[in-house]
């Protein structure tokens, strides 16, 4: 008797284990609140479970967040929020995942290509297209708007599955992300050694001597560093400067041709001009010994020991000074002046929400969604809102128009300011909402005029590399290929600029490419953005 008495214990204990599991699967996500044709406000108040992510500046609970509370009271839906900080987020958005314990969506939910693929796979994350072109007005004025961004966010097997983040300043060569870094050089210097500003690379290389050799910053030390940079960092990369010799560069080596054409920088003949320009700099002196191995705080804690440096933007770098102006774009060995623009187009995040398969209320869900899209609620999601009594606002709202104007910062670093107030969810900004909607922040008003002057009257070619939505097929092929590709054409880049080898070593260099399937690689591509821009 004992025994089966253990033995009931035993399995009324696991039932009640297995019941609180159960429970606790089931409040992740909302119950079926049974609504149709939703106009906001709603009568009664209903509550949606949401998970998101968040800068450890802003608040815990995103409901403290003003944005927030205006949506609540518009809409009369509560959002339960599962919060996480930025660095923990991933983790714990995939164990949700991987155990079914899904909330009914995910904002700022910074799924991958892949994550969108294979989740939708695996039902995971729904369809959400007919959602958007029944449900949400706002989001679909602006896909019908620019079509090229449906495009963008539709998967080769003809679904949509997640709610994009767009973020445009200018339009075709004279959008804010034309081109990442900028080549600032310091002005202050050359007025010190009564120096021309260079035009073409054989000035700017006697530039970086005097820079280097008679003690510009005149504290009787050589302690100047020409060039700073990080190699193969991006922004921070000297390619910007680089466009004038051969078919120039950018960060991931691929531009597009006049006629379409998909072409790995890092394997032209040009590209052994660079990286023979860069050696010779290399070799006297005149880029950072620590270039190859630096981090970002390392690279901008020498700011003002810099002659010439590259980022996006000298704030974060120099200060605002005037010491610091754009380098013009040099002359090449043809008498050309190019720059090459980076790829990927506008602001643009395919997987920033998307909708679990737990959801009970999905056309509430979308038409809370939409809000976001308004045009006046994407602003105040991607900068800040206005009228907050409690901290520095990033808007006063116009009465009178309705438009909302950026303030000024104040001495506010943008970023700290704009991630304790902004939501960061989805939202499309368009071109046309400049002076209209809204106004442009001064930083980017800034950057748009130093691009109009220096960057945008030598860009050569209009075509760049969009963004391409891969198969999991191509997905898989292509890292494949760029597991060892990308790395083997950085690190001998790297090596060549200290060592000066890539004539002896170019032909074998060529055949290990080739090796590592560049070939694969091109067609694979190609047939991507044919597809995409065709």
């Amino acid at each position: 008797m004992k025994g089966i008495t253990k033995i009931l214990s035993i399995l009324l204990i696991s039932g009640i284990i297995l019941a609180g599991c159960s429970g606790d699967k089931d409040s992740a996500s909302s119950p079926n609140y049974e609504l149709e044709n939703v106009e906001f406000p709603l009568e009664e108040e209903v509550t949606l479970k949401f998970m998101t992510q968040s800068s450890p500046l802003a608040p815990t609970d995103p409901n403290e967040k003003l944005i927030y509370q205006r949506l609540e009271e518009k809409t009369g839906v509560h959002i339960d929020w599962k919060n996480y900080t930025h660095d923990a987020f991933t983790e714990k958005r995939n164990l949700a995942l991987a155990s079914g314990e899904l909330p009914d969506a995910i904002l700022d939910a910074g799924f991958s290509n892949y994550d969108l693929l294979n989740y939708a796979e695996d039902g995971t994350i729904v369809p959400v297209e007919d959602l958007i072109d029944e449900h949400m007005p706002n989001l679909k004025k602006v896909l019908d708007a620019r079509p090229e961004y449906r495009d963008w966010i539709t998967a080769p097997d003809g679904h949509i599955y997640s709610f994009p983040w767009i973020e445009e300043l200018g339009n075709g060569t004279e959008r804010i992300q034309v081109v990442g870094g900028l080549p600032w050089i310091n002005v202050k210097w050359l007025d010190e050694l009564g120096l021309d500003m260079p035009t073409n690379y054989e000035e700017l290389k006697e530039v970086l001597i005097a820079f280097k050799t008679q003690d510009p910053n005149g504290n009787g030390e050589q302690d100047e560093i020409p060039m700073g940079t990080i190699i193969n960092g991006w922004d921070q990369d000297p390619a910007i400067i680089l466009g004038s010799i051969g078919l120039g560069d950018n960060g991931d080596h691929t531009v597009v041709s006049e006629d379409g054409e998909v072409i790995f920088t890092a394997m032209q003949e040009g590209y052994k001009d660079q990286i023979n320009y860069l050696n010779e700099l290399y070799e006297l002196g005149l880029i950072d010994q620590e270039a190859f191995e630096q981090d970002w705080n390392t690279f901008i804690s020498k700011g003002d020991r810099y002659g010439l440096y590259f980022t996006w933007d000298k704030a974060n770098v120099t200060g605002m000074s005037d010491d610091y102006q754009v380098l013009p774009t040099l002359e090449g060995p043809t008498g050309e002046r190019i720059i090459v623009q980076q790829n990927g187009g506008v602001g643009f995040d395919r997987g920033r929400m998307v909708i679990t398969s737990s959801n009970k209320n999905l056309e509430l869900t979308a038409k809370w969604i939409d809000q976001l899209y308004d045009p006046h609620h994407s602003v105040q999601n991607n900068w800040g809102t206005y009228g907050d009594t409690e901290q520095q606002n990033i808007f006063e709202l116009d009465e009178a128009t309705g438009m909302l104007k950026h303030l000024p910062l104040e001495g506010s670093a943008p970023v700290e300011l704009r991630e304790k107030t902004n939501i960061a969810g989805p939202l499309a900004i368009l071109d046309e909402y400049y002076g209209t909607v809204t106004t442009k922040p001064d930083d980017a008003a800034w950057r748009l005029d130093l691009l109009k002057e220096y960057i945008v009257p030598y860009i050569k070619n209009e075509n760049y590399y969009p963004h391409v939505y891969y198969s999991l097929e191509e997905i898989e092929e292509l890292t494949t290929i760029e597991t060892d590709l990308i790395e083997y054409t950085n690190r001998k880049r790297a090596e060549w600029i200290m060592n000066g080898t890539v004539d002896e070593e170019w032909d074998e260099y060529l055949q290990e490419l080739e090796r590592l399937n560049i070939d694969s690689w091109l067609q694979l591509k190609q047939e991507a953005y044919d597809r995409t821009v065709n």
